[in-house]
């Protein structure tokens, strides 16, 4: 029985999130129905990442098991084809060894959010990034933002739902970049807490409008307390880039 490995964009705005649900809209559940149109059958579609509701994804990477082998172009445009009109596009599809996990064998994730920093309403990034009104400064996001790099406890920057065995990651990046009104976060590590990237990039935006500073940042970190955390950015800004392994 061949395994794919599934590379995949979205947009999760239609979505109830990454992970199948009885009733309501999910980007796992369309994926399956797809497959099954194909090979007839149920086959589980497994995640690197179980994105939230809102949340897009340029990169994201599955793999599934089916019992017909099929050229990978081809299981490619016939999942596809199959998906529309879903915002769903398996981008490539390849036969993988069975030892190959989407979620277990992935040694890195990058995440990218969007802030437009503009008091006009948006009209094209709607849905799509996160708009702050009031004016940022990046530069001191930025400063701010490599207090939290490095092995910590982020309990603070955890969701009170988060499933995790342990509030200890690792964090490899976390940058603030300006381009005209429109602000990126880039970030990476091997794996994230739930919402822990939502839960840093909206302390961050205190830290630009200037309600905390760097040392306030620092001190949420140290309290390992979830109601230290600041505000926690809505999920149309944020997007899974990319999963290395």
């Amino acid at each position: 029985m061949p395994r794919y490995k599934l590379t995949i964009e979205y947009d999760g705005a239609p979505f109830f999130g990454w992970q199948v649900q009885e009733t309501l809209p999910s980007v796992q559940g369309a994926l399956e129905a797809a497959v099954k149109a194909m090979i007839g059958v149920d086959a589980r579609v497994h995640g690197a990442g179980r994105t939230d509701a809102g949340v897009h994804a340029r990169g994201q990477v599955a793999h599934v098991d089916v019992d017909k082998q099929f050229p990978p172009g081809r299981f490619r445009d016939g999942l596809n084809a199959h998906l529309r009109p879903h915002p769903i596009a398996v981008l490539e599809a390849d036969i993988v060894p069975d030892s190959f996990e989407a979620r277990f064998s992935a040694v890195k994730r990058h995440y990218r959010y969007r802030l437009i920093n503009t008091r006009a309403n948006l009209a094209l990034d709607a849905g799509h990034a996160w708009r702050v009104p009031r004016k940022l400064d990046a530069e001191a996001m930025h400063a701010a933002a490599q207090r939290l790099l490095g092995k910590h406890d982020f309990t603070t920057f955890r969701d009170t739902e988060c499933q995790a065995k342990s509030p200890e990651k690792t964090l490899d990046q976390l940058d603030v970049m300006r381009d005209g009104r429109e602000i990126t976060i880039v970030t990476s590590a091997r794996s994230f807490l739930h919402s822990q990237v939502r839960s840093m990039v909206g302390s961050l935006v205190w830290v630009g409008e200037g309600r905390w500073t760097a040392d306030d940042l620092s001190a949420a970190l140290a309290a390992r307390n979830r109601a230290a955390c600041g505000i926690v950015a809505p999920p149309e800004g944020l997007y899974l880039m990319k999963v290395d392994y």
